[in-house]
């Protein structure tokens, strides 16, 4: 059965983006953006809301971009090689190969995906992460603390839930982030 993760860099005081939608300040610097690329290479399916689509089918294109440099090369290879599942009512059409559009998140499709894949599948964002969670879908965790508070905005982690987990692995980065890696227990 595969895993069903949930991966976020997030700031100290828990958002994902500020009140004005900005996440300039989780752009992840070369080690970090490395370690992220092997924890990600192992994942068969990305599960997206429309949101989080928009703003990850640029590794659709991005290493046709000059002077990438390898670990960005790296990161678009995988995640081109992986299927993309967006979830939207108002997407037409998507702009990258493998990817299809389905119209809700529909958890018991989500729960038959995981008995069936060998891959891992990574969702994102934390909108529909959040109906994950609640759905009692989601196994691990892998959070990036940024060394920053922004006082608002799109948390990532749901309100009115109550998870027990496990603490796995921990890791600080040269630039002070912090990766929270988190097992569900059951």
């Amino acid at each position: 059965m595969a895993k069903l993760i949930y991966s976020a860099i997030t700031s100290l005081d828990g958002y994902v983006a500020d009140e004005d939608g900005n996440f300039d300040w989780a752009a992840p610097d070369e080690e970090v953006h490395t370690f992220v690329n092997d924890l990600e290479r192992p994942v068969g399916t990305y599960l997206y809301g429309r949101r989080m689509y928009e703003v990850m089918v640029y590794w659709e294109t991005a290493h046709t971009l000059a002077d990438q440099s390898p670990f960005v090369q790296d990161f678009a290879k995988i995640w081109q090689a992986a299927n993309k599942i967006v979830y939207s009512k108002s997407l037409e059409t998507v702009s990258s190969a493998r990817t299809r559009i389905e119209r809700d998140f529909d958890s018991e499709a989500a729960r038959q995906m995981k008995a069936a894949a060998g891959p891992d599948i990574s969702v994102g964002g934390p909108d529909l992460a959040v109906q994950a969670i609640k759905a009692g879908l989601v196994d691990e965790y892998h959070l990036f603390v940024s060394p920053i508070v922004v006082g608002g905005g799109k948390q990532a982690l749901p309100s009115n839930v109550r998870l027990r987990l496990e603490l796995l692995d921990e890791r600080r980065f040269g630039n002070d982030v912090i990766h929270l890696h988190y097992r569900t227990r059951t």
